[in-house]
């Protein structure tokens, strides 16, 4: 069977082409769909309305979640350390008393300020800085994060700072912050290098980071602990830089970073000859695998946020919220 090919009716398919394609845009803006190409355009990654919405579907589950010591109820709105924290946490507490926790009381946030960047690509994030009334003055420095259109909001981060510690941000006139990329090279330490940064100097100290409670602090805190009568403590730290470990960075009003990083830790304990470890509280032996005899490795993850500089200076850390995960006996 022939075909008519003649340049009359290939334009006429190509004008139906054109037709059914502008068609086909039309009903998706029609219908609410997204059809922005995300991954080029920069854009402010929620709105703050969605943002406020965020912050109250997670304040419920985390409040059922702790009520139950029922991980399943919160899990789907957390990532990165602080979801696994918080799952380590539940068990713990579930292990201990199964039909709830007879301590809760309700996370209420107040005074919250929201701070959304505009960026392109995934992930969307922004973040949250808001009063808890179960922390005293300190405050809730929260990340919220979405990998694509279609998943919910889920908190990668919660680290807890002192009042007017958080700096201000670099803002455009409709109130949009900045984004940092992980591998911006106007600061002391890029963003994607502060997590090993961090872990290397709380083995070997250094000048990176200015001293403080999270720094010089922890490393003589932990050389108290290294070897007590009978008992000796091994460090081992280490970076986490992917997927909800991710850094991410604001840039503030003075040109820097606030940059929320992830860390990852473990803690050995080794009896002398003749001994035994300690033996651990109730909430680390529900996370602990084995008999401990001899020793007891302790696994954390931490979540910190910190001041990056422009250029040169030091890192100052703000804020550092380590959860045990696991602990294995031998």
């Amino acid at each position: 069977m022939s075909r008519d090919r003649s340049p009359r009716r290939l334009r006429r398919r190509d004008r139906i082409a054109l037709m059914a394609a502008a068609l086909t845009a039309l009903s998706l803006t029609a219908s609410g769909c997204v059809v922005v190409h995300g991954e080029r355009e920069v854009l402010p990654t929620a709105t703050r309305a969605e943002a406020a919405k965020a912050l109250t579907a997670f304040t419920t589950a985390y409040n059922k979640a702790d009520k139950a010591f029922d991980n399943s109820l919160d899990a789907p709105y957390l990532t990165g350390p602080f979801g696994d924290i918080t799952a380590a946490r539940l068990k713990a507490g579930h292990a201990n008393s199964p039909s709830g926790n007879p301590d809760h009381v309700p996370l209420k946030l107040s005074d919250v300020k929201i701070t959304i960047p505009k960026k392109a690509a995934w992930p969307r994030w922004f973040v949250a800085d808001a009063k808890g009334n179960k922390t005293g003055t300190l405050r809730w420095l929260m990340v919220f994060t979405k990998g694509d259109l279609g998943q919910r909001w889920r908190v990668a981060y919660v680290t807890l700072v002192a009042p007017g510690a958080v700096p201000e941000f670099k803002t455009d006139q409709d109130g949009w912050a900045e984004a940092v990329p992980a591998g911006s090279p106007q600061l002391a330490v890029a963003p994607g290098k502060l997590s090993q940064a961090y872990a290397t100097y709380l083995k070997k100290g250094g000048q990176t980071f200015a001293a403080g409670r999270y720094t010089s602090g922890e490393r003589a805190d932990r050389a108290k602990r290294a070897r007590k009568p009978g008992l000796v403590t091994q460090f081992i730290d280490g970076p986490l830089t992917s997927g909800g470990y991710a850094p991410l960075a604001l840039r503030t009003a003075d040109g820097g970073a606030l940059v929320f990083f992830t860390t990852h830790h473990y803690e050995k304990q080794t009896a002398a000859s003749g001994t035994t470890v300690p033996v651990p509280n109730k909430d680390v032996q529900a996370l602990t695998k084995g008999e401990v005899n001899q020793s007891l490795t302790l696994e954390f993850m931490a979540g910190e946020v910190a001041l990056d500089p422009v250029s040169s200076g030091e890192v100052s850390v703000l804020g550092r919220v380590p959860g045990l995960t696991s602990a294995q006996g031998e």
